[in-house]
């Protein structure tokens, strides 16, 4: 198993997307089950500039009401005085793009974000950076709907970092105004910690991850709320076959494991900087970027019951080591984005639809060889038509970047 850790898995969902090895080689010569739609509209809203306006956006990106969209870049912007360490920008409808916050670094100020974005009913946006801050191990930050940043918590801030450093997922937010997430190293054990931050700034560790085979370590993914405030997520590592899990933790703290993933060749491997979906009926469904039959990882359902099942295995042209945040719709079809692509051409991911029945159709295969497209993308986001919008790491007009939108 190759092990990622620390900055080497600051979004392995992106970076693991962009190259090819000589496994996804291998596994491409082999039978698909996939087929390729021509159907579908497919743009770019918006290209990045690099410096002006941030470059490589890294995460999913949120939407409100009147369409607007919302996210990171992980390097750029252009404060006064100084380099950007990465921005906070909204996209409009109509593609029109506004740098809310350009991050500064340390002492003052968060570097380098990676994590998606949550929105609260203000416009206020919430997030996490895994560097910088006043003692170097990462921040929570909120912005404004005008741009106002303000730095909530700075981790590191317990001695040898008791309270987990290194937060590179997105959080959670109750009707309280309570936020939750993950830091993905130390804490109390050394594998990382879940935690709760009050409005009033108060920082609680819910539970320190360690290495022991009953537990597991390096949580790295998005954070998802039921309506009993009851939280879930992934690690990268961890659990009875040391390749990662599926966690429980309660409003009070006691942590559960619901399932510990096997790998490689009998289901998937490292779920860790992804997410989880659940539905109106508690399934959960994921994905892992190693594992299962071709070691290119696979896209699960994780019952209620704790039961698993692998819904897909990804074989390289139909997408491989994939990332991000799969999203649903009303007729059960999953959406997500993988690496891979076609044998000829630059193979920089995928956007695949899998339907309830277990066909899986690629909808685009990205690629840089054409300044209206790019590759690396970094989940997805669903309108109330079923139009889905991401961001791409590479690419655009500029080689910076791109938001993306496809119509199914």
């Amino acid at each position: 198993m190759r092990r990622i850790n620390g900055r080497c898995a600051v979004w392995m969902g992106v970076l693991s997307l962009a190259f090819g090895t000589a496994t996804a080689l291998r596994a491409q010569s082999a039978a698909q089950s996939d087929k390729r739609s021509q159907s579908g509209s497919y743009s770019l809203l918006y290209s990045f500039q690099c410096i002006p306006d941030g470059n490589n956006p890294a995460a999913p990106l949120v939407r409100d009401s009147a369409g607007n969209l919302y996210g990171i870049t992980r390097y750029g912007g252009n404060p006064v005085g100084g380099v950007g360490m990465g921005t906070v920008f909204k996209v409009s409808p109509v593609g029109t793009e506004t740098v809310l916050h350009t991050f500064a670094g340390p002492p003052s100020d968060g570097e380098y974000p990676v994590a998606s974005l949550i929105l609260d009913a203000a416009g206020n946006l919430y997030g996490t950076t895994p560097d910088g801050g006043e003692f170097g191990g990462g921040t929570v930050f909120e912005v404004t709907a005008t741009g106002t940043e303000s730095i909530l918590y700075n981790f590191c801030a317990r001695s040898h970092c008791r309270d987990g450093y290194f937060p590179s997922a997105g959080m959670a937010r109750d009707h309280t105004g309570n936020l939750y997430g993950t830091a993905s190293l130390n804490g109390e054990y050394g594998g990382g910690v879940i935690f709760k931050l009050s409005p009033d700034g108060t920082y609680t560790v819910l539970h320190s991850f360690n290495y022991s085979s009953t537990d597991g370590s390096y949580p790295e993914s998005n954070v998802t709320m039921d309506s009993s405030g009851n939280l879930y997520s992934t690690t990268t590592y961890g659990g009875t076959s040391y390749h990662g899990t599926v966690f429980k933790v309660t409003a009070s703290g006691t942590e559960s494991l619901l399932y510990s993933f096997k790998g490689w060749p009998v289901d998937g491997a490292a779920p860790g900087a992804m997410g989880l979906l659940r539905d109106t009926s508690g399934n959960f469904y994921g994905v892992t970027a190693e594992g299962g039959e071709n070691d290119l990882g696979v896209l699960f359902k994780l019952t209620p019951g704790a039961t698993e099942s692998v819904n897909l295995n990804f074989t390289g042209l139909g997408g491989g080591y994939p990332g991000g945040v799969l999203v649903r719709d009303e007729a059960g079809n999953l959406y997500g984005v993988a690496g891979g692509g076609p044998v000829k051409g630059d193979r920089w991911g995928v956007l695949y639809k899998l339907a309830p029945d277990g066909r899986e159709t690629v909808l685009h295969d990205f690629t840089l060889t054409s300044s209206s497209d790019g590759g690396g993308p970094a989940g997805l986001t669903e309108d109330s038509s079923g139009d889905l919008y991401g961001a791409l790491y590479y690419g655009g007009a500029y080689g910076c970047g791109a938001v993306f939108k496809y119509t199914p």
